[in-house]
């Protein structure tokens, strides 16, 4: 439509009309979600299957919700630690952080992320979560994240089509296993065996090493040569080459796959892995015989971390997003469908999670874990335990060469970090 100055006063009354319907037509859109979302939120994950298409649904259901999409991008444990430190130091990458609580330590001390109460100011907002999941965040007096789910931790799961009562001590332990190795088809070679877990991961050695009163850090300082570890080392020795009921390799894919497939009676492995399973339960790892102590193994949690950078207009589109995961209806869902354990305090009294026998044997086992270590010390202990135990695995060490050989490579490692 042209208009020329003459014909000004006969179009300007359409015209002001035409407008005020566009603009009242822009204003229907925005409303009901159909317009450009006013933020875009880039969220890094540590999730895979089958959590991950979950985590994706319900963005979109947030976005519909709020106007303010979100892209998901997901990376292993490792990669997201990499990538999220190359990426910050150059000033950019993800808007938030949904990672485990052993990545607080080392993006704290780099400057990569905010302590909580930047975002949150004195916020009393800790007080909503579980004692666990406020313990593991914490680094150097600050809190750091908040907590999406607890636990993270190692428990005992065992096939109820063999196995009744699970063992409730070591000894116990040793001696339903023997029972239920077994050669299935006469040729010499177990077909089934009573244990199975990732044989040479550290992780799986730290429960031990609390149940034989040790564990991997004093503060900051390494405490691995020492004859608790000793014990523990010499103790996971002994259920493969002596007691024989663990079978001779087995990594994380092999484990899961034995118990799945029927040919191991119990397994260790963490919470996250509980929707795998069918006709299984839930107990803690045995009581040590030796000394009368629960196996404390490592407990974490999922959490929300805040990128130094993030600033503007961002910090409450990415406040509305950790508050939509926070939803009680949310937190139920991961529990009940994927058995993690909720860190809001309220929800663990919700029927669906106090009357499941599964999510009860979780928490029934984290409640004698201890928190993972967030110091970046702890990654020269991860580093320096790895290699020895795979020696002691292999039977090329003995568990004392081993534990001094522990200490000696953390204390060097530890030393580079100052």
């Amino acid at each position: 439509m042209r208009i020329i100055s003459g014909d000004w006063e006969r179009w300007e009354g359409p015209v002001f009309r035409y407008l005020a319907v566009i603009s009242a037509c822009l204003a229907v859109l925005v409303a009901s979600g159909l317009a450009v979302a006013a933020e875009t939120i880039t969220l890094w994950t540590k999730e895979a299957e089958p959590i991950l298409p979950e985590i994706e649904r319900l963005a979109q259901e947030f976005a519909k919700q709020t106007g303010i999409e979100v892209k998901v991008v997901s990376y292993g444990v490792e990669d997201l630690r990499q990538n999220f430190q190359a990426a910050a130091l150059a000033g950019s990458g993800p808007d938030l952080l949904w990672t485990v609580n052993d990545h607080i330590g080392v993006f704290a001390v780099a400057g990569l992320i905010k302590p909580l109460e930047s975002v949150y100011g004195n916020s009393d907002i800790l007080k909503r979560f579980v004692k666990p999941g406020i313990d593991a965040q914490v680094f150097e007096g600050q809190n750091w994240g908040i907590p999406i789910s607890v636990g993270n931790h190692l428990m005992l799961l065992y096939n109820k089509s063999l196995v009744s009562r699970p063992p409730q001590t070591t000894d116990e332990l040793i001696e339903m296993g023997k029972a239920l190795t077994k050669d299935l088809n006469g040729d010499g070679v177990p077909d089934q065996y009573g244990l199975v877990y990732n044989l040479n991961e550290p992780f799986w050695l730290a429960p031990w090493l609390g149940g034989f009163g040790g564990w991997p850090l004093d503060g900051n300082k390494p405490t691995l040569g020492t004859k608790a570890m000793e014990q523990a080392l010499q103790f996971l020795a002994d259920l493969k080459f002596k007691h024989k009921i663990v079978p001779p390799e087995a990594d994380y894919n092999t484990a899961d796959a034995m118990f799945k497939e029927g040919k191991a009676a119990m397994l260790i492995n963490g919470d996250w892995s509980l929707g795998g399973y069918e006709n299984f339960g839930v107990a803690r790892i045995p009581r040590v015989t030796a000394t009368g102590l629960w196996p404390s193994p490592m407990t974490s949690g999922v959490y929300f971390l805040f990128p130094e950078y993030l600033s503007g207009r961002k910090v409450d589109a990415v406040k509305r997003l950790v508050e939509f995961f926070l939803a009680e209806d949310v937190q139920v869902l991961f529990a009940t469908k994927y058995q993690r354990l909720p860190s809001v305090s309220a929800v663990l009294s919700d029927p669906a999670i106090a009357n499941d026998p599964i999510l009860k044997g979780s928490s029934d086992q984290m409640v004698v874990g201890r928190p993972m270590p967030t110091v970046p010390e702890m990654r020269c202990a991860w580093d320096a335990m790895r290699p020895n135990l795979e020696a002691v695995m292999a039977g090329q060490m003995t568990a004392a060469d081993a534990a001094r050989a522990m200490q000696a490579a953390a204390e060097q490692c530890i030393a580079t970090l100052e």
